[in-house]
């Protein structure tokens, strides 16, 4: 089973920057797709971006702030998030990708506290 390492959050001021990282390890496959979901207090769990091999999504929430990026050869993902928000805050978890099947593997996210 893949496990998930989140880390980078923090407490920032409205239109600060952070930057999140996540490193998976303990599968011998390959992992073909990342993602970044959050967290917000007594809401669900929602996608943020993902990344494969040939492009990105983000959450219309996000976009145009955030970018995340890979490095395929480390298993890691990152998420550069600039401008942040109030809404922005949560616990930030990744996720991975495997054979086209989405893991329901998760770590134990980074938190994020933005305050305006």
């Amino acid at each position: 089973q893949v496990q998930l390492v989140e880390s980078g959050g923090d407490l920032a001021q409205a239109g600060e920057s952070l930057r999140l990282s996540c490193a998976a390890s303990g599968t011998p496959l390959s992992i073909d797709a990342m993602g970044w979901y959050r967290q917000a207090p007594g809401k669900e769990r929602s996608l943020v971006a993902t990344i494969t091999d040939t492009g990105t999504y983000y959450d219309v929430s996000v976009k145009g702030r955030f970018t995340i990026s890979r490095d395929p050869a480390k298993n890691t993902v990152h998420l550069q998030m600039n401008n942040l928000q109030s809404e922005d805050s949560g616990v930030y978890y990744c996720r991975v990708r495997i054979g086209h099947v989405w893991q329901d593997s998760w770590g134990q996210g980074t938190q994020v506290t933005v305050s305006s």
